[in-house]
C-alpha cells in the first residue's frame, strides 16, 4: 500500500487554519481555493470536484477538535482503497504546520495522488496566508 506524507508550514494562526480545515463543506471556498472548485454535501460525505475535472466522493470519518484532525475515505473511482487525514499543528514561530497523509491502493496511483496533494497544499497555503479563509 502506498503511503504519501506531505507537510507545509503556513504563516497563519493555527486556530484560523483549523477553522478552515474543519469546515468540510467549504473546502472550495475556505481551504483549497482554486484546487477544489465545488463541494456538494451528502449525509456523512462530501462530493468534491477538483480543478482538473476529477470528482471524488469522500466519506467524512472524523472531525476531531481536540487533535485538529479531519479524516476521510474516498469511495468509488479508480482506487481500491483510499484513506487520508489532514492535521493542524502549531509551529514554534506562531504559524501552522499542515500535515496531510494518504494511504492508497493500487500503488501505481501514488504519483498521481502525490502530485494532486502537492497542488492542493500550494492552494491551501495561498488561501490561508492571503486571508481568503
Amino acid at each position: 500500500m502506498a503511503s504519501i506524507h506531505r507537510e507545509v508550514t503556513i504563516r497563519v494562526d493555527p486556530g484560523a487554519a483549523w477553522s478552515a480545515l474543519r469546515d468540510v463543506g467549504a473546502l472550495h471556498t475556505r481551504l483549497a481555493v482554486g484546487f477544489v472548485t465545488d463541494v456538494r454535501m451528502e449525509p456523512g460525505a462530501r462530493v468534491v470536484t477538483f480543478a482538473n475535472g476529477a470528482v471524488a466522493r469522500e466519506l467524512i470519518v472524523a472531525v476531531d477538535d481536540a487533535t485538529r484532525r479531519v479524516a476521510w475515505a474516498a469511495v468509488g473511482g479508480p482506487m481500491t482503497h483510499h484513506n487520508a487525514s489532514a492535521q493542524i499543528f502549531a509551529d514554534n514561530a506562531g504559524g501552522t504546520r499542515f500535515v496531510w497523509i494518504a494511504d492508497l491502493l493500487p500503488d501505481e496511483m501514488a504519483p498521481h495522488v502525490a502530485a494532486m496533494m502537492d497542488q492542493g497544499l500550494a492552494a491551501i497555503r495561498r488561501a490561508l496566508e492571503s486571508g481568503q479563509s
